[in-house]
C-alpha cells in the first residue's frame, strides 16, 4: 500500500492542514474563491474561514482578491502564499520518506507507522485515550453514533455531529482514537450492568486503586489490553467497596467521548 503523509501546523488556535493547502492550490488554479470552494467541496463561507486561518497563521494573506468588474472578479496568489504551498508539499515529501524507511523495522511488530507518529506525538489531558477501529456509523441530518471497537470485547460509542462526521472522514472500518476524560466516568461494581441511560457501559475488572483524601482514581482492566480510568470521590471508592480483582463496569455517556483521527 502507497504511504503518503500529511501534517497539521497550529499556532494560537489556527491550524494549517493538507485540506487547506489543497483549496489555495483549488483558487489559484481555478482563480476565484467561489471556485476553488467548489474544486474542494466545501461551501464559499468555508472558504474563507479556512483561507483567514492560513492568514493568522502565517501573519499575512495567502492570496490577493479583485472585485467584480468588467474583467469579473478573482483571486491569485500572493508570493506568501506559493512559498507556503511549496514548503508544505516538501514537508509532506519529506514525510513520506521517512516514515517509508522506518516501516520495515516495524513489519511483524502489529505496529504501524500511522501508530508510531500518533503514540509519539499525541498530547492530551484526556486520562483515557484508546484506538480502535470504527465498526459502525448510524446517522441523521444532525448528529451520528459512533462505535469504535477497540478490542475483541469492548466497543465505545461517541455522539458527534453531522458535520464533525463529514470533516473528519469517518467510514466504517477506518481506524479512530477516543478520548474519554476520567471524571466522566463512572464505577459500578458487580457483574451485572446497572439500567442506566448510558450509551457506554463497558465490562471489566478493577487493576488499580488509588485514593487520595479527597478523589480516587480507578483502573479497569477491559480485556485486550485495554482499560479505563475513573476519577470518583475517594468517599465513593470506600462506599462501593472496590477491591483489585473484583468485576466492575466503567459507565460514561456518548456524549463526552471525543473521536480523534490520524
Amino acid at each position: 500500500m502507497p504511504i503518503n503523509a500529511s501534517i497539521t501546523l497550529k499556532r494560537d488556535g489556527s491550524s494549517v492542514s493538507g485540506d487547506r493547502i489543497r483549496l489555495l492550490e483549488a483558487v489559484a488554479r481555478e482563480g476565484s474563491i467561489s471556485a476553488g470552494a467548489k474544486a474542494v467541496g466545501i461551501t464559499y463561507k468555508a472558504a474563507w474561514d479556512w483561507l483567514d486561518a492560513l492568514a493568522n497563521l502565517f501573519g499575512q494573506p495567502m492570496l490577493e482578491t479583485r472585485t467584480g468588474g468588467r474583467a469579473g472578479g478573482g483571486a491569485t496568489l500572493t508570493p506568501a502564499g506559493a512559498k507556503v504551498i511549496e514548503a508544505y508539499r516538501r514537508m509532506e515529501a519529506e514525510m513520506a520518506r521517512v516514515v517509508r524507511l522506518i516501516e520495515p523495522d516495524l513489519a511483524g511488530t502489529g505496529i504501524s507507522p500511522l501508530n508510531l507518529f500518533s503514540g509519539y506525538f499525541m498530547r492530551t489531558s484526556a486520562r483515557n485515550v484508546l484506538r480502535g477501529t470504527i465498526v459502525s456509523i448510524d446517522a441523521d441530518t444532525l448528529n451520528a453514533d459512533i462505535a469504535v471497537a477497540v478490542s475483541s470485547k469492548t466497543t465505545i460509542h461517541a455522539t458527534v455531529t453531522a458535520g464533525s462526521l463529514r470533516d473528519l472522514g469517518l467510514v466504517v472500518g477506518r481506524e479512530a482514537i477516543v478520548l474519554i476524560k476520567a471524571p466522566f466516568v463512572m464505577i459500578a461494581p458487580g457483574t451485572e450492568p446497572p439500567a442506566v441511560s448510558v450509551a457506554n457501559r463497558i465490562a471489566g475488572r478493577v487493576a488499580r486503586i488509588e485514593v487520595g483524601t479527597v478523589n480516587a482514581e480507578v483502573v479497569l482492566d477491559v480485556g485486550g489490553g485495554k482499560s479505563l480510568a475513573a476519577s470518583i470521590t475517594a468517599r465513593s471508592a470506600e462506599a462501593l467497596s472496590l477491591k483489585e480483582g473484583n468485576p466492575a463496569f466503567a459507565l460514561f455517556d456518548a456524549g463526552h467521548v471525543v473521536i480523534a483521527i490520524d
